[in-house]
């Protein structure tokens, strides 16, 4: 720990973070492999990215080169990831960026980047809940004819309360309780679904390829409209930079965009604590998934663009619309389905993620002690996971969530800043610690990744940062008035003066 228990700044040790997973009461069980952590990986990864937002890029901001703004984020979030990986095998507890936060940079800078997560993945899984309700109600309509009632649909489906999306998040609350080992194996069979789905799309899809359809691959540049107040990206109202669309600029308007098809591998590395050997399999979780994916998205994408030109893409469905342009009906139904079946681990997974950074914070005494006590059973928190189920369920159930999504999206690149910046930091302050991955050319690799996040960052509507710096402030008043008098290192600090 630092020496002095009374800044805001103290550290608490990696000796004594894992010292505190060891405590009966608060230990989470080790269940999951490599083989886990990698399926979780994907699992979260490939969902409505894939699904929606190649037909997006493709038509608006870079054409059949949306291949390479995939390869762009690929290689935003792969620079992430190895450092993601070092801290993840090296300080192998609950709570992904906010413990290792709190190991290298500080009590007030990990209580930040937590509270910070608690918000991107509470909404991710509330968005994500309320998108597989949409998807769903589609489904049911269209192929069997039956609608839920319009007050049942919830507020995106003209409705009051979103029933679907409020039941699949306390369903998947129950399974979360229940165990991570049962719930990796449910979300096995589902990745297994959805990844036959994208491989489907990409076997079946190379059938219908016409070449003409890549010319030109990179479109001409063409200037966007300049936005205008909250709605223009930050960059534009502080460097007056306005994204271009379409040309070699383009590709990287599109990389921002597409990145968030990414979003959820630094989920993995929430749950270092209930792995088996997290020194060894942490970073192969972490990188595999990030690989699979990536190679995925770029076969989806040069295979459908090579079906279907770029203008004439969907905005919503481009996979399946892709398939019914050549008169492939099945195979669109088929993505319309796996696409539904495939959110579910995204919410589960998401949700998992949340309820672990909660429980870290908690068992740190910055959130009450109440919440970190585990399950006799299971070796669950499932006070913690029964408490955010509950309240989530309601949230997706009430809320129309367009806006807050954009939440997430600056939310993980927040993250990934400031893991990047903890590697360098712990680098200089405990170069003894042993480290079963290293992260390469620090540092250097991780200034690029924060380069780029933000880059990323600024690239969002300058609405996004106002309400992010809103939940900001509301977590720096929490944090003065309970965390920071309450955490164990302060009551470590008093305990030292009698």
């Amino acid at each position: 720990m630092s020496r002095n228990l009374k800044s805001p700044f103290r550290t608490k040790t990696v000796e004594q973070s894992i010292r505190d997973t060891e405590e009966p009461e608060h230990a989470l069980r080790k269940s999951l492999s490599a083989w886990d952590l990698t399926v979780f990986g994907v699992g979260v990864i490939i969902g409505t990215g894939i699904f929606v937002l190649t037909g997006i890029a493709a038509r608006n901001n870079a054409g059949p080169a949306t291949a390479l703004a995939f390869v762009a984020a690929g290689i935003v979030c792969a620079l992430a990831a190895l450092c993601y990986a070092e801290f993840a095998s090296t300080v192998p507890v609950a709570g992904s960026a906010y413990t290792f936060s709190y190991a290298s940079i500080g009590e007030l800078p990990a209580w930040i980047i937590g509270w910070d997560l608690v918000l991107e993945f509470a909404l991710g899984t509330a968005v994500v809940a309320v998108g597989w309700s949409g998807y769903v109600r589609h489904l049911l309509s269209t192929n069997l004819g039956w609608d839920l009632p319009a007050a049942l649909s919830g507020p995106d489906g003209g409705g009051t309360f979103d029933l679907l999306a409020f039941l699949l998040v306390l369903v998947l609350t129950a399974i979360l309780v229940v165990g991570t080992k049962l719930s990796a194996r449910i979300t096995a069979i589902v990745v297994a679904i959805k990844v036959t789905v994208v491989l489907l799309v990409i076997v079946a899809g190379l059938f219908f390829i016409k070449a003409d359809n890549y010319k030109p691959f990179i479109p001409p540049a063409q200037a966007q409209p300049p936005g205008s107040g909250w709605k223009a990206p930050l960059v534009q109202l502080i460097f007056g930079y306005a994204p271009t669309n379409f040309g070699v600029m383009g590709i990287f308007t599109a990389a921002s965009l597409v990145f968030f098809a990414f979003i959820g591998f630094d989920v993995v590395a929430t749950a270092a604590e209930e792995t088996k050997n997290p020194q060894r399999d942490m970073p192969r979780g972490i990188i595999g998934s990030l690989i699979i994916c990536t190679v995925l998205y770029v076969a989806v994408t040069l295979v459908v663009t090579g079906m279907e030109k770029y203008t004439q893409m969907s905005a919503t469905a481009p996979l399946a619309e892709a398939f019914k342009s050549v008169n492939q009906p099945f195979f669109s139904g088929a993505i319309s389905l796996g696409a539904s079946v495939g959110l579910i681990t995204v919410c589960m997974i998401l949700l998992l993620g949340q309820t672990r950074v909660f429980f870290a914070m908690s068992r740190d005494g910055l959130l009450p002690r109440f919440f970190s006590v585990t399950h006799p059973r299971y070796r669950t928190p499932y006070r913690a996971t029964i408490t955010l189920g509950v309240i989530i369920a309601v949230v997706a159930g009430f809320t129309s969530l367009e806006k807050l999504a954009e939440l997430v999206n600056i939310g993980t690149l927040f993250a990934f800043v400031v893991v990047a910046l903890g590697v360098i930091v712990l680098r200089r302050t405990r170069p003894d610690l042993h480290r079963s991955f290293r992260t390469p050319w620090v540092p250097l690799v991780p200034i690029l990744s924060i380069a780029a996040s933000v880059w990323l960052m600024l690239n969002l509507p300058a609405e996004t940062w106002l309400r992010f710096g809103i939940w900001m402030v509301v977590g720096f008043v929490v944090y003065f008035l309970y965390s920071r008098h309450n955490s164990r290192l302060a009551r470590a600090g008093q305990d030292a003066e009698f």
